[in-house]
């Protein structure tokens, strides 16, 4: 039988492995197939080493499965960090961010997550960073909104003069075109 390839394996191998980490139920059907290889006589490092897995990770998916059989197997709760702040500050901070920052006391006139974190660290002693700010924005169901340069509202003389040509005869780039 002729060996297949696939092109690009380096690439498939992490898009593959994204693809497993991607829902619960290709978690558990990975997992599943590390304990029948290990069934199956296979020891963990091998297996571990056929699944892109750490040796230590197919142990405990067998051991779970010994003590618990298939819901062991199972994805369990991640309930990760608690939150910062509770549901009463969180309500304070929707409205606040329903407020101009300027009615705040606040310089700009746009909310952006360095001035959520300044305003986070002021009012409500809770110090997260830029990037867990523009995720607040969003967990709370706010979009981005991006200020527009000044030249878009101008008047249309005041574009026309801003503008690289200015009509025929003219190119972009350079002074006035000489004529030979």
């Amino acid at each position: 039988m002729e060996r297949l390839q696939i092109s690009d394996a380096a690439t498939m191998v992490l898009s593959l492995q994204d693809e497993i980490s991607r829902s619960r139920e290709s978690r558990y059907d990975h997992r599943l197939h590390g304990v029948l290889l290990v069934a199956q006589g296979n020891n963990c490092y091998q297996v571990a080493s056929w699944l892109g897995e750490h040796p230590t990770t197919v142990e405990r998916w067998v051991r779970r499965f010994e003590a618990r059989g298939f819901s062991g197997l199972e994805e369990g709760e991640r309930p990760g960090r608690p939150r910062r702040l509770d549901e009463a500050a969180w309500q304070q901070i929707e409205q606040d961010l329903r407020l101009e920052p300027r009615q705040l006391g606040h310089p700009q006139n746009l909310w952006d997550g360095k001035l959520l974190a300044h305003h986070l660290q002021h009012k409500y002693g809770v110090e997260l960073g830029v990037r867990q700010c523009q995720r607040l924005f969003r967990a709370m169901g706010f979009r981005r909104r991006k200020p527009r340069p000044v030249i878009a509202h101008a008047d249309p003389e005041a574009q026309r003069a801003f503008k690289k040509t200015h009509g025929p005869g003219r190119r972009s780039g350079g002074g006035p075109v000489e004529h030979r």
